[in-house]
């Protein structure tokens, strides 16, 4: 599959789960990034700060955010690990908050299967593990237990000598493999190819330019690229400053096969994603118009 191919919208049935669905090839999912952290690495976690995390979360969803993304560990290069006490310690409170005052779905940034339990018994909707389920071999039973989708995130570095794309998706389909085994049902499985995890700025480009290769793993993608430091290393901006960059990889990411994108600036990359599924989606049913303007 080339850069410019995707996977036809038809070929992946809607995931569903616990009376929720996520429907594949009609819109890009807009997943909102909610760290609380006091160490994320783009300057905007809220460790502590309960008001501020429900707050940011319901302008998410007001902005277009269909998916709200909590996360109580960084991943950040050089973060220091927190036991799962004081993650939940972070976290529980956040979503019983959030979840009392919306029904957008929620997913878990975890790599702690005792903190997806929990979470999940809260009224989490969805893991996402960075780690794919190696870092804690009880995560996959308490996925399956759930019956709830997963996100596996590709986090390894590419196998030397050996093509990137080709590394990525033996990787990712190892996981897989290893998920199914576990009891998690295939078509509730997600995965990210790690846009900076493992990857050097170079590796990140490339794997943005071929992401649609990975459509060989049956599916859905999800793509992470807001404010990574490739961006950075392309323009020389820091983290406050990529919004444009990340606007640009967003709609590549897009144009490449990814279903999800997850995202710190949701207003505007939930219009950057309506504008690039309007073309490699197709035109919505119906013009909109906007003040002064004309009819539609």
């Amino acid at each position: 599959m080339t850069a410019t191919e995707r996977p036809e919208p038809h070929c992946l049935p809607p995931t569903r789960w616990n009376g929720r669905e996520l429907a594949w090839g009609a819109r890009t999912h807009v997943m909102a990034i909610l760290n609380l952290t006091p160490d994320s690495f783009s300057g905007d976690g809220v460790a502590g700060e309960t008001d501020a995390a429900v707050a940011a979360a319901l302008r998410a969803v007001a902005d277009g955010a269909a998916i709200l993304d909590l996360g109580a560990e960084s991943t950040r290069p050089g973060h220091v690990p927190i036991s799962a006490e004081e993650e939940l310690a972070r976290l529980l409170p956040v979503l019983h908050a959030v979840r009392s005052r919306t029904d957008a779905l929620i997913s878990i940034d975890t790599s702690k299967a005792a903190v997806a339990a929990q979470a999940l018994e809260a009224g989490a909707n969805l893991i996402n593990d960075v780690r794919g389920f190696t870092a804690d071999p009880e995560m996959a039973a308490v996925v399956a237990r759930a019956g709830v989708p997963a996100v596996l995130m590709h986090d390894a570095a590419p196998e030397p000598g050996i093509d990137l794309l080709t590394s990525i998706v033996r990787e990712l389909s190892r996981r897989l493999d290893r998920a199914v085994a576990a009891g998690v049902s295939w078509d509730r499985l997600i995965v990210d190819p790690g846009f900076g995890f493992g990857k050097d700025w170079r590796q990140n480009l490339e794997l943005l330019r071929r992401l649609g290769e990975l459509g060989a793993l049956g599916r859905p993608i999800l793509a992470g690229t807001s404010r990574k430091s490739t961006i950075g290393r392309v323009l020389g901006l820091p983290e406050h400053d990529r919004l444009e960059g990340t606007a640009a990889t967003v709609a590549l990411a897009i144009a490449g096969g990814a279903e999800i994108v997850r995202v710190h600036d949701v207003r505007a990359m939930a219009r950057v994603a309506r504008m690039t599924d309007a073309v490699v989606r197709g035109a919505p049913e119906q013009a909109l118009t906007w003040p002064g303007g004309p009819s539609p």
